[in-house]
């Protein structure tokens, strides 16, 4: 099984759809750093609907080394940079990450990169679920911007009808 450092927004979302506890179905191991638990706190703080990561176990906090000075020009969150770092020092790991400009960078640096979709699409393969359709569903309707395009693709991928 393969392992995955974590940023916000998977968190979040698969938090809102109610699957966040397939994650240690997919990986043996996830790491969050505790730049990205900062950021879900926060967010409780302002009243939103966001996981606490210290309730999960088979979460590890963990902290990045020092992040490479070239990336802190880059508009990308604390977060985001704290699981690219981490990716950098541990390579063989997923990364999963949404924003498309960290997705770029991250695939640019090498990682191996996962989003929010490909999760789910990983989960249906693993038989999690029978059906991603109406998951996605409701990825769109707890705030994930997702194009008609990129649906296409991604129920085509699973292999179900849009």
């Amino acid at each position: 099984m393969p392992e995955a450092i974590t940023n916000t927004s998977p968190l979040l979302y698969l938090h809102r759809i109610g699957v966040l506890e397939w994650l240690p179905h997919l990986f043996s191991e996830i790491w969050v750093p505790y730049a990205v638990v900062q950021e879900l706190q926060q967010g409780q703080l302002k009243g939103y609907d966001a996981p606490d990561p210290n309730n999960y176990s088979w979460l590890q906090i963990v902290n990045p080394p020092m992040i490479p000075s070239e990336w802190l020009v880059l508009d990308l969150g604390a977060g985001e940079l704290a699981v690219m770092t981490l990716g950098l020092e541990n390579s063989s790991k997923i990364v999963l990450l949404d924003d498309a400009l960290a997705r770029r960078v991250a695939q640019a640096a090498g990682l191996t990169v996962w989003g929010t979709l490909k999760i789910l699409l990983e989960a249906k393969s693993q038989g999690l679920t029978d059906s991603i359709k109406p998951l996605v569903k409701q990825l769109e309707s707890v705030g994930m911007w997702i194009s008609e395009d990129i649906y296409r693709r991604i129920l085509a991928l699973a292999d179900e009808k849009p």
